[in-house]
Parts: structure tokens; C-alpha cells; sequence
């Protein structure tokens, strides 16, 4: 029963990127007519010999309006295939991690406006508190990203613990934290973690005393995260 359960899943899950798929195809198709259409009506404008001679001034604001509307046309085109692109990516981590769309789009959002790969967002946060909202450590450390409140205060100095609970907050800063923290540390994505988990204080005195602050945080996080460069262990 279980293993037929997971195959209607997995068929579900199969369906729906097919759906999402098959509009956006659907979708940026009838952009690409309309696109053609006014691009080749400019082109007859302007190079077909046989059209009855008109004022200049009106052949001139016809070819004006035609590369306005074809301009916006291409405009629609990116940002469609842009949200199309969200759409996708955000019911595949959905699916993947088995947290809500809403959450899914929340932690896909903030990543990006930060500065980091979304797949690096959703690990960081399902090693920090397991998609869990109300996630405190012993720490002081609060909500997804697992962000302590002083730390907080660096980003927004009015900022209480109660407003650090806010989901769209707590994950902007957390990101933001961890961006910060690759610059600090020479884009090394695996100290810049460590340090995350750590402090950077704390890592940064173990770097100048030639230890290794490695403590499998960083191989926890980075597992299923796209390969990138690395100058120590985890």
C-alpha cells in the first residue's frame, strides 16, 4: 500500500509540472505569433515597395506604434517566461521538501532578492529549524533561517524578537546574513556556513590560529546544493 502510495504521488507530482510546462509553451507561443505578426508589419512598412504611397508623417507614427507594441509584446514574453520559470521551480521545492507552496515561494523569493541560490536557501533553512515557523534554539536564535536577534539588529537596529518572527523578515536577513558573510570570507561558501553556524568571530579566531573550525554543518547544508568551489572541508 505504501509503495502505491508513493507512486500516485510521484504521478501527481509528474502531472503537474507537465501542466505548468504545457501553458508556458502554450502561453509564450502566442506571444511569439503576436511578436512575429507586428514585426513583420513593421518590416512591410518600411521595405515593401508596392504599398501606396503615404504622408510621411503617418508612415512614420504607424512604425512608431508598431515598435512600441512590439517592444512591449517581447516585454511580456520575458516576464511571463520569468514567472513561468518561478512557478515551476516553486512546485518542485514544494514537492521536494513537502512544505507548503506559500512557504516555498517565501524561501524561492528571498534567496533570489538576496543574492543566493535558491537551493542553498532551502537547505539552510531545513538544517536551521525544518520549515518550522516558531523554531527557537537554545540560543536565542528565531524562526527558518535561525536568526538571533542582535544579529538582526546589524540589518534593521529597531527590529524586536517579535518582528524577527515574521516569516519574510527572518529569511531576508538570515540570507542576507549569509551573503554578508561570503564576502567576509573570500566567497568561500563552505567557511561563510560555518561561520553562519558558529559566528564569524569565532571562526574567523580558528582560521588565524591555523585550526579548522569544520564541524559537518557545511556538508549538511550544502547536501543536494549544486556543486560549488571550495577552499577547506566542511
Amino acid at each position: 500500500m505504501a509503495r502505491w502510495t508513493l507512486a500516485q504521488r510521484t504521478t501527481r507530482r509528474k502531472r503537474g509540472r507537465w501542466l505548468v510546462r504545457l501553458r508556458r509553451s502554450a502561453s509564450l507561443v502566442g506571444l511569439a505569433l503576436l511578436i512575429g505578426v507586428l514585426a513583420a508589419t513593421l518590416k512591410s512598412l518600411v521595405a515593401d515597395p508596392h504599398q501606396p504611397s503615404a504622408p510621411n508623417e503617418a508612415v512614420f507614427e504607424a512604425m512608431a506604434t508598431l515598435q512600441q507594441e512590439l517592444n512591449e509584446a517581447r516585454g511580456n514574453a520575458t516576464v511571463l517566461e520569468l514567472k513561468l520559470e518561478r512557478a515551476t521551480s516553486v512546485i518542485e521545492y514544494s514537492s521536494q521538501y513537502h512544505i507548503p507552496a506559500d512557504l516555498a515561494g517565501g524561501i524561492y523569493d528571498a534567496a533570489l532578492s538576496e543574492g543566493i541560490h535558491p537551493a542553498l536557501g532551502f537547505q539552510l533553512v531545513k538544517v536551521e529549524s525544518g520549515f518550522r515557523a516558531g523554531a527557537v534554539s537554545n540560543k536565542g536564535a528565531i524562526g527558518y533561517a535561525q536568526v538571533r536577534l542582535p544579529t538582526a539588529q546589524v540589518y534593521e537596529p529597531d527590529i524586536t524578537a517579535e518582528g524577527l518572527q515574521d516569516r519574510d523578515t527572518n529569511l531576508r536577513i538570515g540570507f542576507r546574513f549569509l551573503k554578508d558573510l561570503m564576502e567576509r570570507f573570500d566567497n568561500d561558501l563552505r567557511v561563510a556556513l560555518l561561520a553562519y553556524n558558529r559566528g564569524p568571530t569565532r571562526v574567523a579566531e580558528i582560521l588565524q590560529a591555523g585550526g579548522d573550525p569544520a564541524n559537518g554543518y557545511s556538508r549538511a547544508v550544502l547536501k543536494g546544493v549544486p556543486t560549488v568551489p571550495s577552499k577547506m572541508g566542511s
